[in-house]
C-alpha cells in the first residue's frame, strides 16, 4: 500500500523510521494494451485492489500487503486475467490458495511477497495467446539508471485519466546505496525507481504489480512516501532476492 502525502514534517519522519506500506497507482503514465504486459493481473474482492504478474498459468506473483487480511487457504478475492481493464474482460479465477512469505515483516515492509496458485482454467479462452513474465536469476541486479516499467490499474492524481484502463510509466532504477540515505530501513530485499523530480510513480493501486525490464519481473510493487513526489523514489519488492522461495513454492524450474 501506498501513503499519500501527510505534511512535510511527517514525510520526513517516515523516511528515516520504519517502512510503512502505501496502496500504489500509475502517476504521469499513459495507457497501454494487456497484450503490452500480458502478464498483468487485478486482484479484486468487489472491486480491483491489487496488481500482480502471472510468472506461470497457474501461479501470481503478487505483494505480501496485498493478502494478509485473507485466509491462505480460503482466499476471498478472485484474479482477472488477460484484459486492460480491472472491471471487465478476460477470465476472472478463484484461487486455490496463496502463499505468504513466511518472513514477511509488515512493520518494515520487508520480504513483501506473496504467490498466488490459480485454478486449472482454458487458455484459450482469452482474446490473445499468453506470454508469462521472466523472473531475473537469483541475485540478479539491474544497473543503476536502468529504465523499467511499472504497470497498473492504480491512481493517476488527474480525473482526466482513467483508472479503469491498464497504465504504465517508465522510471530509471536508483542506486541502492543512495536511497538507503532517504529510507534507512531498506533491505536487501528492495530497489528503488523513480525520478529526482518525481512526477512519475506508481501509486493507490499498483500495489503488487509488477516492475519490469524487457519481460522479466525485477520487483514487485510495495511501498513510497505519497506519489511521485520529489526526492522520495519507490521501493519496490526485489524478486531477485526470493527466487529459491518462488521455486520451492511452485515447483517451477527457475535456474
Amino acid at each position: 500500500m501506498w501513503l499519500n502525502s501527510l505534511g512535510i514534517c511527517l514525510l520526513l519522519t517516515l523516511a528515516s523510521a520504519a517502512n510503512i506500506p502505501m496502496d500504489g497507482r500509475i502517476v504521469g503514465g499513459y495507457e497501454i494494451d494487456i497484450t503490452d504486459v500480458p502478464y498483468q493481473v487485478s486482484l479484486r474482492s468487489s472491486n480491483h485492489f491489487c496488481g500482480g504478474s502471472l510468472i506461470s498459468k497457474r501461479f501470481v506473483l503478487t505483494a505480501a500487503h496485498c493478502t494478509e487480511d485473507y485466509w491462505p487457504d480460503y482466499p476471498f478475492f478472485n484474479v482477472r486475467i488477460g484484459s486492460s481493464y480491472a472491471e471487465k474482460g478476460g477470465l476472472v479465477l478463484t484461487p486455490v490458495r496463496f502463499y505468504q512469505h513466511q518472513q514477511y515483516d509488515r512493520s518494515y515492509i520487508d520480504y513483501d511477497f506473496s504467490i498466488v496458485e490459480l485454478p486449472d482454467y482454458d487458455e484459450n479462452l482469452l482474446a490473445f495467446p499468453m506470454v508469462y513474465a521472466k523472473l531475473p536469476k537469483s541475485e540478479e541486479d539491474l544497473a543503476d539508471g536502468t529504465l523499467v516499467r511499472i504497470s497498473g490499474w492504480g491512481g493517476t492524481k488527474t480525473p482526466l485519466e482513467s483508472q479503469e484502463v491498464l497504465r504504465a510509466v517508465e522510471v530509471p532504477t536508483v542506486n541502492r546505496e543512495y536511497c538507503r540515505e532517504i529510507f534507512p530501513s531498506l533491505s536487501s530485499r528492495m530497489l528503488c525507481a523513480g525520478f529526482t523530480e518525481g512526477g512519475k510513480d506508481s501509486c493507490q493501486g499498483d500495489s503488487g504489480g509488477p516492475l519490469s525490464y524487457k519481460g522479466t519481473v525485477y520487483g514487485v510493487v510495495s511501498w513510497g512516501v505519497g506519489c511521485a513526489e520529489p526526492n522520495y523514489p519507490g521501493v519496490y519488492s526485489r524478486v531477485a532476492a526470493v527466487i529459491p522461495w518462488i521455486a520451492e513454492k511452485t515447483g517451477l524450474d527457475l535456474n
